[in-house]
């Protein structure tokens, strides 16, 4: 698939590394803020050790999307993302997402030379649509019931799987009316993003209906808060529990898997593929 200048092999399943440039992400919020300001050197050496650990994506968002999060303005997002962008672009030849749903946000990231575009609002938000199919780049679709603060409260489905492909489905066929083409399309079944530990067991079991939708499938459940349920652990000891939920998705279709702990989940990946592979 072509991410900008770039193209990556995915009928393989790939790992994209997480860059939240937020104070208060869920798991890693301030780790590279300081204040108002991203701290670009370590944001580099982020960057570099988890391209170093096999990424083939990295994931630049500047707002946080964790449950109850607050709100940023159009000019916070763009002062902590596109600096950053920038200072990645200038030193690594890597694909660069950005995590957002700003068509300003958007404009500017093409130009600084983003290679995707991956929103949690599916390109909902006033003008994103248009300047999604403008940048010429690659979109991923998320699917979210509510917004991020108060997704969580009481989300509701009659049947999870097949609302998540519907939404999906409806989402892909709006983009293409507006001109992105369904080789451009990805999309991303939104773990944790208004659902309960009950739905993201049924959506992860049935996820091969979501292959039914033609397109490559991103999957992230980094030390999301259903890791928790099920094994009683803090964030920032999930790794593998998130690790054995990737796998199960890989296996479903998933083709691009959205971590913060890159290197554990690049080897789980190529061991996977070695056994795949076995004669």
């Amino acid at each position: 698939m072509l991410f900008g200048s770039k193209t990556i092999d995915l009928s393989q399943p790939q790992v994209m590394g997480i860059l939240n440039i937020t104070p208060d992400s869920f798991s890693d919020g301030g780790e590279l803020f300081d204040g108002n300001r991203p701290v670009l050197e370590h944001i580099v050496d982020r960057a570099a050790a988890m391209l170093e650990a096999g990424a083939s994506i990295l994931d630049i968002g500047g707002e946080s999307t964790r449950p109850g999060a607050e709100t940023v303005t159009e000019q916070q997002e763009l002062e902590r993302v596109i600096p950053v962008l920038a200072a990645l672009r200038s030193r690594f030849d890597a694909v660069l997402s950005v995590d957002t749903g700003n068509a300003q946000v958007i404009r500017e990231a093409t130009t600084a030379g983003a290679g995707l575009i991956n929103d949690v609002r599916a390109l909902r938000q006033p003008g994103a649509l248009a300047a999604a199919a403008s940048s010429g780049l690659p979109v991923c679709l998320m699917h979210m019931q509510g917004i991020p603060g108060t997704m969580q409260q009481a989300p509701v489905y009659v049947d999870v799987v097949a609302e998540v492909t519907g939404f999906l489905q409806a989402r892909m066929q709006t983009c293409m009316g507006a001109g992105i083409e369904s080789s451009r399309l990805l999309i991303d079944p939104g773990f944790g993003f208004g659902k309960s530990l009950q739905h993201n067991l049924v959506l992860i079991a049935g996820l091969e209906q979501l292959q039914k939708l033609g397109v490559p499938m991103l999957v992230g459940i980094s030390r999301k808060r259903m890791l928790g349920a099920v094994t009683g652990k803090p964030e920032r000891q999930r790794e593998a529990a998130g690790i054995a939920g990737a796998l199960f998705a890989v296996q479903k279709g998933a083709r691009i898997i959205r971590t913060h702990d890159v290197a554990g989940m690049v080897d789980a990946i190529r061991m996977w593929i070695a056994l795949n592979n076995a004669p």
